[in-house]
């Protein structure tokens, strides 16, 4: 079926959720997209942080080969080979040791928010009240579940499906003084992004997060970072918080995790998962042995040498260029972000400029409105960046242009 089919039947029969792109995908390599008509996109945007090692990786298509002449799936109630190897892993590089998989990261969240709450209960019975609020931050994404939703906090998102889950609070951005306030005895976890992907590439301060972790510590509350979108290599480190010295209680990931296939986990602390017991908290398909099998080469790969360093390096590059442009162009207001989750905030729209890049062969996307938000696979290259700021010059030079006439008509 072509395009245009195709995009008849979605119009006919499908939910309309989503402000799609004039792109039908039908392949792709390396950093590469290619649509029905032959045209190559590179891609910054990377399925929203979910393609880290590119498309038709040989050795991700290699596992996906071997798995389907053997198992898809088994139940929870089965032990297979690749969820208890996989864990381990995910451990050791967070420094906890507890793992709970699930199939995405709103479900993990939603899982997190459980298993805090269930800890209050059960560490603090006797208080004369009842420890069940999270506090999570202003610009803060969590997720469409109702209970991830509430701790969501652009309007936007919640505002349509209200009332949402009792119990959430948000704590201004890197505002220590008011998160000391709304400290209460009642909390029993804060909920942070070190850097809010979908809020805009906007990194929580150092004394931010440090002040969120004392006061968890010192009130035997829990410190969850939501690692869903900016962890598992994305920063050039294993998990974002590592490039403070944080420890948190819990840590949750997603996106890049099984290489394209939904899978999500809950790595927590062991005095922390021991408050769930058998039957209190399950999922059908989290941790089937096909998405483990994938995650377990995933890890393989970043394990290997050379690969997170290379994300740091490309990362600093992309960010220093992005900065060369700001310079150029006063549009651009402000350039953020770790590695290869970076962001640049203009004076205008953003999707103007983004639509320009997609007719010149880019992928990128604007949240907030404003802000260019740049995803690439770690195993972008220098030469690929270039192209992207190539393209960007003009682009940019355009919508400004187009600015001006509207502001002098």
């Amino acid at each position: 079926m072509n395009f245009d089919q195709i995009t008849e039947l979605e119009r006919k029969y499908l939910i309309p959720t989503y402000d799609r792109l004039p792109i039908l995908a039908v392949g792709g390599e390396g950093c590469a997209l290619f649509d029905d008509k032959g045209k190559q996109y590179l891609d910054f945007l990377g399925g929203l942080a979910v393609n880290a090692l590119g498309y038709a990786h040989p050795e991700i298509a290699a596992v996906l080969r071997a798995e389907m002449g053997s198992i898809l799936h088994v139940s929870n109630l089965i032990y297979h080979a690749y969820q208890a190897p996989l864990a381990e892993k995910l451990a050791k590089h967070s420094g906890l040791e507890r793992v709970f998989f699930g199939n995405t990261g709103t479900e993990a969240i939603e899982g997190a928010i459980k298993l805090a709450r269930v800890y209050a209960r059960k560490h603090h019975p006797a208080e004369p009240f009842e420890r069940y609020e999270i506090l999570a931050v202003e610009n803060s994404f969590h997720g469409r579940t109702l209970g991830a939703l509430s701790a969501t906090w652009p309007e936007k998102y919640r505002q349509p499906f209200e009332p949402l889950v009792p119990g959430f609070r948000f704590v201004r951005l890197n505002d220590v003084a008011h998160l000391r306030s709304s400290f209460t005895p009642r909390v029993a976890a804060v909920l942070v992004e070190v850097i809010q992907g979908e809020g805009g590439v906007v990194e929580l301060s150092e004394e931010f997060l440090k002040a969120a972790q004392d006061l968890c510590h010192a009130q035997d509350a829990l410190l969850v970072a939501d690692e869903i979108q900016c962890g598992l290599g994305r920063t050039g480190r294993w998990f974002a918080y590592q490039r403070f010295g944080l420890k948190p209680d819990m840590v949750v990931v997603a996106k890049p995790l099984a290489a394209g296939l939904p899978l999500s986990a809950i790595i927590a602390r062991d005095g922390v998962a021991q408050a769930f017991a058998p039957g209190m908290h399950g999922t059908t398909f989290g941790g089937g042995p096909l998405q483990c099998r994938l995650a377990l080469k995933v890890m393989e790969i970043l394990e290997r040498p050379g690969v997170l360093e290379h994300v740091r390096d490309v990362g600093a590059y992309f960010r220093k260029e992005l900065e060369k442009l700001k310079a150029e162009f006063p549009v651009i207001r402000t350039v953020r972000g770790d590695g290869l989750i970076l962001g640049a905030e203009l004076e205008i729209p953003g999707k103007g400029v983004t639509r320009e890049l997609l007719e010149a062969g880019f992928l990128v996307n604007c949240t907030q409105e404003k802000v260019l938000r740049f995803l690439p696979p770690f195993i972008v290259e220098r030469r690929e960046i270039d192209e992207l700021i190539a393209a960007l010059r003009p682009a940019l030079a355009s919508q400004m242009a187009g600015e001006k006439k509207e502001v002098t008509a």
